[in-house]
């Protein structure tokens, strides 16, 4: 039983409640947003990679539903798409929660697991939400939610690779919400900090290390990493709060950081771009020409 609510029989649930459609529900801020949107009474769609992982979610209740989808399987996602719209209902809620971290040195890292990055963090989060378009744009109303990173924003040495599969999603999602927004539809990206999941463990792939002189940018990053495990204020049911409640807002954010290490390291590193914005600006107003 997964909580009061959710037990409730469907002629109790609220004239507000929404059908969500999460990439990636088996662990992580995926799974704790699909809990927390079941529990106020909603209709959950969620992605997941095998049959015990889709029976693990279906246990939460009659309004989960799991399916199973590799985001990309791009051949497979339009019909999945459009099997939902016809047979369970009209996708309210769009949250692209699937992907993973890389950790590695871009001089290390393959060009294979380069192109692996982004074919999930990038192309499959696109393919998506080129599906469901289409009927959000029918229905002239719609949210996609898209969960980046702050790393989306800011850097750390040894993760190029992720860092550039989330700058792109945040230039892509960004960029949408411009162009959808007559369409009633709002986007919004989520930015995360560390938060209490298992995204360096399970979540993280690592490459080949062989060139010894990046040992100590993986001394510095594995030392960051350890320090900070056990100590995460990011609490995932409190992210899946914040995320249900922008669902509500009439104009919800462009983005949205989660957690005080996001808002604090992201402000450092806007101040920074800043300063040094305009300590070159003579420089770059130099580059224009009068006619």
């Amino acid at each position: 039983m997964l909580c009061k609510k959710s037990e409730e029989n469907s002629d109790m649930i609220s004239s507000d409640t929404q059908r969500l459609f999460i990439t990636g529900v088996s662990s992580g801020l995926g799974r704790a947003l699909a809990e927390e949107a079941l529990c106020d009474g909603h209709h959950v769609v969620g992605t997941v990679r095998t049959p015990k992982a889709r029976e693990a979610f279906e246990s939460l209740g009659d309004r989960a539903k799991g399916i199973l989808l590799d985001v990309t399987d791009f051949a497979a996602i339009k019909p999945a798409i459009d099997q939902v719209e016809a047979q369970l209902g009209p996708i309210d809620v769009l949250v692209n929660n699937a992907g993973y971290g890389l950790e590695g040195t871009i001089e290390e890292a393959s060009l294979d697991e380069m192109r692996h990055q982004f074919e999930v963090n990038v192309f499959g989060t696109v393919a998506v939400i080129q599906a469901v378009l289409p009927h959000m744009r029918a229905r002239k109303a719609g949210r996609i939610l898209n969960i980046t990173s702050m790393g989306g924003i800011i850097t750390l040495p040894g993760l190029g690779l992720y860092h550039g599969s989330k700058f792109a999603l945040e230039g892509i999602s960004e960029t949408l919400g411009k162009e959808v927004a007559e369409f009633g539809i709002h986007v919004t990206a989520i930015e995360p900090g560390a938060f209490r999941t298992d995204w360096a463990g399970r979540s993280m792939v690592k490459t080949e290390h062989c060139i010894p002189e990046y040992n100590t940018v993986f001394a510095q990053l594995h030392e960051r990493r350890a320090a900070n495990d056990e100590h995460h204020l990011g609490d995932p049911k409190r992210a899946a709060r914040a995320m249900l409640e922008i669902m509500t807002l009439d104009s919800p954010p462009t983005h949205l950081l989660l957690g005080s290490d996001a808002v604090n390291l992201v402000g450092e590193k806007l101040k920074d771009l800043q300063a040094e914005f305009q300590k070159w600006q003579e420089l770059s107003c130099f580059a224009d020409s009068r006619i």
